[in-house]
């Protein structure tokens, strides 16, 4: 996998919104914030449009990632928010470009269809971390600020990535493997199985998360994903957040927790449970692509290898 050049105070962030859009004032002030960081910060075109439920037409959110991964004078890119819209441009994108010009790429939720594809098909090690609009429009906490700018900076970071204090991991299958991480918002992953751009597992470790996603539902796309040959192909299992996937009616609802025992404890792999990534705060950033160990008996998880240059 290419590693992006880490980033450190005085680099240049790009920020686009491949996705959804939000309100002016939230990117004023994500920008404030950033800046507030120690980086430079240039706003693409799509942080300002809004086309419906789309952050800008296709064509100027692809524009947007496109040309901040071209401009040799941005060193990393944010993206602004998820919501709904990165699927539609995953055709659009220069992912050869991006190979060529290798950069720290943050964001999660939607974001999800890029992450995979820039992995596959530019081979681009990227992140799943806190983006500019969702999470930072006030100060970010402790252990997400310092989550994000360890695993995005310039100093090298490997080794344990530990949840946040009183957050406990849980082992849901024990057992170890050692594979690249891949994966993110669950009902994203599905949505792209039987296009040229679905997951690809194989010997991988397989990360998943979600939000407002009712119990049948997790079901649901975890029985697509099996039927996929997506768990089987799979090295071990990291399940992130999982904020308010509850059922509506419990009196006739499996629980979360059942779901995961029916489906995934079966298939006899290393399986770890409340890995604080996802719509959480405080927030893991988790490098996609590095190459990782999942330890599920001693419930720890490992970068094994340097995720920047």
């Amino acid at each position: 996998m290419i590693k992006p050049k880490g980033l450190k105070p005085g680099s240049v962030i790009g920020i686009v919104a491949p996705a959804s859009p939000v309100e002016e004032e939230k990117v004023i002030g994500s920008k404030k914030i950033l800046e507030s960081m120690g980086f430079q910060v240039k706003m693409g075109k799509s942080c300002y449009e809004k086309y419906g439920y789309l952050s800008g037409k296709d064509r100027v959110r692809a524009y947007d990632l496109n040309n901040m991964f071209a401009d040799e004078y941005i060193d990393g890119i944010i993206c602004l928010r998820g919501g709904y819209g990165s699927v539609r441009i995953l055709e659009m994108i220069d992912y050869n470009s991006i190979s060529k010009n290798p950069k720290v790429f943050v964001g999660y939720s939607d974001i999800t269809a890029l992450h995979i594809a820039i992995n596959q098909r530019a081979n681009l090690i990227t992140f799943h971390g806190p983006m500019a609009a969702s999470n930072m429009t006030t100060k970010l906490d402790d252990f997400t600020y310092n989550s994000f700018v360890d695993m995005i900076g310039d100093n090298d970071f490997y080794g344990e990535i530990k949840n946040p204090l009183k957050e406990k991991l849980e082992t849901l299958s024990g057992g170890r493997c050692m594979g690249k991480i891949t994966g993110g918002n669950m009902a994203i992953i599905c949505s792209t199985l039987g296009t040229p751009y679905e997951i690809d597992t194989k010997n991988k470790i397989l990360f998943l998360e979600d939000i407002g996603e009712e119990p049948y539902r997790v079901d649901r796309m975890l029985n697509q994903l099996h039927l996929a040959g997506k768990l089987e192909d799979c090295l071990g299992i990291i399940l992130g957040d999982f904020k308010d996937c509850n059922a509506s009616d419990p009196k006739n609802s499996l629980e979360l927790e059942e779901v995961f025992n029916d489906l995934l404890i079966p298939l006899e792999k290393p399986i770890l449970g409340n890995v604080r990534v996802g719509h959480c705060m405080p927030m893991i950033t988790l490098p996609l692509g590095a190459e990782s160990i999942i330890d599920a008996t001693r419930k720890k998880i490992f970068i094994n290898e340097k995720v920047t240059t």
